[in-house]
């Protein structure tokens, strides 16, 4: 279960808002996170707390295919995106760097308490509950284990001591 603050966004929230392209060149993940959002919020990087979730509209993540832009979200304390839909490469690259997205059109005011149940893709926002597009089980074992690099070790680990 995911709980945290909503952050309102609209429709198409490109790459190059979520972490302008004057910081890719950074592998310093704090300079991402104090970034975050900078191109629509300049201010969000200071007012997202860890475990707040972004509520947005259709094509969430569109744009380049910067892995820095779910990144920098999550290392900001980003728990999970709610969006109507997705590019598709955001959404894998979210995946991989282990941010928990889920497609569903939800209403909820900027502050609302959010809770997400990952595993059953369902929101809940006061007494209403919605529901989302559940994930494929591979893909909530890849979050599960921290994003596709940590899945891997896991997997390799396995294999190593004859578990996999």
């Amino acid at each position: 279960m995911i709980k945290g603050r909503a952050w309102i966004f609209g429709d198409d929230v490109d790459t190059d808002v979520i972490i302008p392209g004057k910081y890719l060149r950074t592998k310093d993940l704090s300079t991402l996170a104090a970034h975050v959002m900078e191109g629509l919020d300049p201010g969000f990087a200071s007012k997202v707390g860890k475990g707040d979730i972004i509520v947005a509209g259709r094509n969430f993540g569109c744009g380049s295919s910067r892995e820095q832009a779910p990144l920098a979200l999550r290392v900001a304390g980003v728990a999970a995106v709610v969006a109507k839909s997705f590019a598709r490469i955001f959404y894998r690259n979210a995946i991989n760097v282990g941010l928990p997205v889920v497609e569903a059109e939800i209403k909820c005011a900027e502050g609302d308490y959010v809770e997400v149940e990952l595993s059953e893709g369902i929101i809940k926002i006061g007494g209403s509950v919605v529901q989302g597009i559940r994930l494929p089980d591979f893909l909530l074992e890849i979050l599960q284990d921290g994003g596709l690099a940590a899945h891997r070790r896991k997997g390799n680990a396995l294999k190593e001591n004859g578990e996999a």
